[in-house]
């Protein structure tokens, strides 16, 4: 039995056919890249049309691919697994044709009107009903700005859905949006299963402007079906997240498992399937997020926006040698001995404070700081913030284990920095491409037939105390600088505790390490 696995990414997707334990075969793995549409305002959209060509683009290649293979033939193509991007959003007329371009998760053009969202309603009361923040990455801040800036549009638009479900309806011909998607919008009641009337009324939207929930699978179209003949009978389930399908990906499903992704971004996640003690629902400290994997589980972590993409902006504007060269000097640095402290806020920042109003900072630069000691510090500075999202879960204090996908997995140096970092041990995924394995999982779970590995193998990256410690107090100063140069605003909810977690951490990281 296979199964094809299809990952759309902002940037690009990818697709390819795995096999009943979860292993990706490898010559059937296609891709196509395609443009984020920027500008100083922050713009953050895609083309429908050119989203739509590379998924069909790549399906194509795959199924090419795969029947070339000998050992593939005879062996029927069972289910389509989808990872998506969350919290993206477009308007579709009656016809289902695209009134607007896909805006993503990342555009920012919404922030004033996030703003005056969380003037007039109580975010922690909307956070703890839909597990999502008012800010300007859901949709709730994006109509309001559409609506605002595009009216005409915004009321030509019959219906709103996530580039996932538009693509469905152009391939398969039906409209049905997974729980897994739907609870990244910010309009979904995750207790309750369903679109939260109230979110949805205060949008200015009819609850029948958003699609059907449904986990259930639908099948191609006819046209599509004479296209792909070998997906006939395959069913296409629904769409999940891409931080969902990370986790799966990575098999780290169960209590006890966290999974780190550090790509262009980077997500700290674990994975349920009942609430925390004390909650009757599924619920997320303020400042972090609670989404529905599916009708049976949720995910509950935070992200940041700073993550590789800092590593990029150093590579551009620095003076750098080689990443071979790179990899070899740093690790030589045991610790945080560049006297840099850095607030690494490039880009509007997510969790744990969703401080979208702050620019980054580097603080300590003397004539002797060298573009290493540049590089260093900026990456400390993410793997910091990724440590106050760990700190800040439910449970922290448990013997959790990391499993560590995205580009940081090939760079044994920074493997070794985010442990220290942490004061955790890390085990590093073998499988680069987590959210596509992670779909191919999803529909082997529907299917009956889960997979019973990960795609974490090998010795664990040990955190080493000495530096540990040193990691945290650098934190609590990072916490500090924080304070002083961006004070929270009156209200503002960024976690309490954080300096308090990260000084208790520096004591008690003997305690904290884990073991694989």
């Amino acid at each position: 039995m296979l199964v094809l696995a299809i990952d759309i990414g902002t940037s690009s997707t990818r697709t390819a056919l795995f096999n009943e334990s979860g292993a990706r075969i490898l010559a059937t793995s296609a891709s196509e890249s395609y443009p984020l549409v920027t500008d100083a305002a922050g713009r953050a959209e895609i083309a429908p049309g050119r989203l739509l060509a590379a998924v069909r683009g790549c399906v194509g290649r795959t199924l090419v691919a795969a029947r070339t293979l000998k050992s593939l033939r005879g062996r029927p193509i069972a289910a389509v697994g989808t990872s998506c991007f969350w919290h993206s959003l477009i308007g579709v007329d009656a016809d289902g044709e695209a009134v607007t371009p896909i805006i993503t998760w990342a555009d920012s053009r919404c922030r004033v009107d996030a703003e005056r969202l969380r003037r007039r309603h109580d975010e922690h009361a909307i956070h703890a009903r839909t597990g999502c923040m008012l800010r300007a990455s859901f949709w709730p801040a994006k109509l309001a700005w559409l609506e605002r800036v595009h009216r005409g549009t915004f009321r030509q638009a019959e219906r709103w859905m996530s580039p996932a479900e538009w693509l469905y309806l152009h391939i398969c011909g039906g409209l049905r949006c997974a729980h897994g998607m739907a609870t990244g919008t910010g309009l979904y009641d995750p207790a309750a299963m369903t679109w939260d009337g109230d979110a949805v009324a205060r949008a200015h939207l009819r609850p029948a402007q958003l699609p059907p929930i449904s986990d259930e699978p639908l099948m191609l179209g006819a046209a599509a079906r004479r296209s792909w003949p070998e997906l006939a009978q395959a069913r296409w389930f629904p769409a999940i997240g891409d931080g969902a399908a990370n986790n799966l990906g990575a098999g780290a499903t169960r209590p006890g498992w966290a999974a780190i992704n550090f790509g262009t971004s980077a997500a700290v996640r674990i994975m349920r399937d009942k609430p925390f003690p004390g909650d009757r629902g599924p619920r997320a400290p303020y400042g972090l997020f609670c989404y529905r994997v599916d009708s049976e589980r949720f995910l509950v972590g935070g992200a940041i926006s700073n993550a590789g993409s800092l590593r990029a902006w150093c590579m551009e504007h620095l003076r750098l040698p080689d990443d071979a060269t790179i990899e070899r000097q740093l690790a030589r640095r045991a610790g945080p001995a560049h006297g840099l402290r850095v607030l690494p806020f490039w880009l509007a920042e997510r969790a744990p404070s969703w401080r979208d109003d702050l620019a980054g900072a580097i603080v300590g630069i003397t004539q002797s700081t060298s573009a290493l000691d540049l590089l260093q510090a900026i990456t400390e500075a993410s793997f910091h913030r990724l440590a106050t999202i760990v700190d800040a879960l439910p449970g922290s204090g448990a013997r959790l284990r990391f499993v560590v996908g995205g580009g940081l997995q090939r760079s044994p140096a920074g493997l070794q920095r985010l442990a220290d970092v942490l004061g955790r041990d890390l085990l590093a995924s073998h499988e680069p491409e987590l959210s596509l394995r992670g779909a191919a999982v999803f529909a082997l779970e529907k299917l009956g037939a889960p997979p019973e590995r990960g795609a974490a193998s090998g010795e664990p990256v040990r955190a080493r105390r000495t530096q540990a410690h040193a990691y945290a107090r650098e934190r609590a100063r990072l916490l500090e600088l924080e304070g002083e140069l961006h004070p929270l605003p009156s209200g503002a909810g960024s976690p309490p505790t954080a300096k308090r977690r990260a000084v208790r951490r520096g004591r008690t990281t003997r305690n904290a390490r884990t073991q694989p």
